[in-house]
């Protein structure tokens, strides 16, 4: 079997969304400009594969100088042998980050390995995994940054040229209006919403009481309806979404900030969400993506991935929903033309749909040009500590 010859970290920026974003005003303090990291992996028979750790969007140097201390782990090891490889970065991490930032390394590696098989197979990742059980999946469109009602009728606008009728935005608890005004605008369009509340990043977050308040007041506003509530409590709140579940209405989820597919499956089995949202680029890999599948059909839990990385990212969730008999995926909508020329033509969306890609391996083209034209910029990082504008008047809504 072939023998991995060479590993290579790869950081590269590229120009990403609206300058006027909300998101991007208060987590991009250099401007509009997002960093991916990928993991590419050669091998001895001349064929590279590449994956992504979403760590690099947060911190690039720190997902380089990971990427730099597991190479040795792997090298001139058996490529074919994903799940041993796997083990052997564990085994190198786990002490130090079992879960958290080393997760996001491991994940980069294992998607590259995956992408490096399939092309030497010359099949899509997808049928390493069992074959596609769809030609395509349903897509919810994933934008809604946005302060100004013209930003939201610009990505209506292009949900409904897509066929899509699905539609998350982001809120945070004294956005009613705002979120009243969105679903009521969009419901004339056929499209539903759905409500992210950001919390993954708040400290202290929200209660319980506050998402309940929220959804309550929203709803006297519009007969519209939310769809779901993601990401309402904080990332270790586990209990809390429990109880949120049982007084509110309306569908609650979460996981994308879930590192172990182990952690994704407590979830899952204690009953935490209505379905769970795990990112292959953050939990370990396309192969952990594919455990929490198993476990929401044992439970009965729907699984729909996050997609919010960059190209490698986005793929090896959508070759793992593929495989899995997923019944919507993620399509990032703010503007990321560093990912969009990597994908090209593996992600044609028809109807609504994502039409599933036959490309072998995960179906990207990065090329030396390509890098060229996008260098690493490291100042292009997502930043935590949030820039605090406050929030504008909520009654320009009404």
């Amino acid at each position: 079997m072939p023998a991995i010859a060479n590993v290579r970290c790869i950081l590269l920026s590229s120009p990403y969304a609206d300058a006027d974003d909300p998101e991007i005003k208060e987590c991009f303090p250099n401007g509009p400009k997002r960093t991916i990291g990928m993991v590419e992996i050669t091998l001895d028979n001349g064929v590279t594969g590449l994956g992504e750790g979403y760590l690099a969007v947060f911190a690039p140097l720190v997902f380089k100088s990971i990427v730099d201390l597991c190479t040795p782990q792997v090298m001139s090891k058996d490529g074919f042998e994903i799940a041993n490889r796997v083990r052997d970065l564990r085994s190198l991490c786990d002490y130090w980050s079992l879960q958290g930032a080393a997760r996001h390394v491991i994940a980069a590696f294992e998607i590259a390995l995956q992408d490096a098989k399939g092309k030497s197979l010359g099949v899509p990742v997808y049928d390493l995994l069992g074959g596609a059980k769809m030609d395509r999946v349903p897509i919810y469109g994933s934008g809604g940054c946005c302060d100004a009602k013209e930003q939201f009728i610009r990505e209506l606008e292009q949900l409904q040229k897509l066929g899509i009728t699905r539609y998350k935005i982001r809120s945070v608890k004294s956005d009613i209006l705002r979120t009243a005004w969105v679903l009521e605008e969009a419901g004339k369009r056929g499209i539903q919403v759905g409500v992210d509340m950001c919390q993954n990043l708040a400290d202290p977050p929200q209660a319980v009481h506050d998402v309940v308040q929220f959804v309550e007041a929203v709803h006297s506003k519009t007969d519209r309806r939310m769809i779901f509530v993601e990401e309402a409590l904080g990332p270790d709140c586990p209990e809390e979404f429990r109880e949120l579940r049982g007084k509110i209405n309306v569908p609650v989820c979460g996981g994308e900030i879930v590192t172990t597919p182990k952690e994704m499956i407590e979830r899952i089995n204690g009953e935490v969400y209505d379905f769970v949202q795990p990112d292959a680029s953050v939990m370990g890999g396309i192969s952990a993506v594919m455990d929490v599948f198993e476990a929401g059909k044992a439970k009965g839990t729907d699984v729909v991935v996050h997609a919010w990385g960059g190209a490698a990212a986005i793929m090896a969730s959508y070759h793992a929903a593929f495989a899995a008999g997923g019944k919507l995926v993620e399509y990032p909508m703010l503007d990321f033309p560093l990912g969009a020329e990597m994908i090209s033509g593996q992600g044609v969306i028809v109807d609504g749909q994502l039409l599933r890609p036959t490309a072998p391996g995960l179906g990207l083209t990065l090329t030396a040009e390509m890098e060229a034209r996008y260098p690493f910029d490291e100042a292009a990082v997502y930043s935590c500590a949030l820039i605090d504008f406050g929030p504008p008047p909520d009654s320009s809504w009404g």
